[in-house]
């Protein structure tokens, strides 16, 4: 009876062992981060950016003399601070960590977010105006 059965493949384990590692890298702890307690009563979330690859290759030349195999696995991972999220006296915001914008287009781009809410503010106040009258 052939006992390869019961063996495990190597390029299984070869995957396994890649993922494994790029699960203790990258977890929710390393995405937003644990909460830091300064003692003016200022919390502070950091949130990165994550970012990461990994490949594995494998090989079975046949079943010759000491069954052949060749292998390899690798992975990388880049992690990036975006912001921190400040907590104080129940009022959140966020604080980019990023470089400021360097040209208008950067700022046009940064400020939208905030424009679109002023705009929509001052639509549906139009909007109840007119229907009061």
């Amino acid at each position: 009876m052939d006992n390869t059965m019961d063996k495990k493949h190597p390029v299984s384990e070869l995957m396994r062992s890649t993922i494994e590692k790029i699960h203790e890298l990258v977890d929710t702890n390393v995405i937003v981060g644990q909460p830091i307690n300064t003692p003016d009563g200022v919390t502070l979330i950091p949130i990165s950016r994550v970012n990461f690859g990994f490949g594995s290759g494998g090989g079975d030349y046949g079943k010759s003399p000491k069954e052949n195999f060749g292998g390899g696995g690798g992975a990388g991972v880049k992690i990036d601070p975006v912001a921190f999220l400040t907590i104080k006296d129940g009022v959140t915001r966020v604080l980019p960590v990023a470089a400021p914008p360097a040209t208008t287009l950067d700022r046009i781009v940064e400020m939208a977010p905030d424009l679109m809410d002023k705009a929509e503010k001052f639509l549906d106040k139009k909007k109840k105006e007119q229907e009061s009258v």
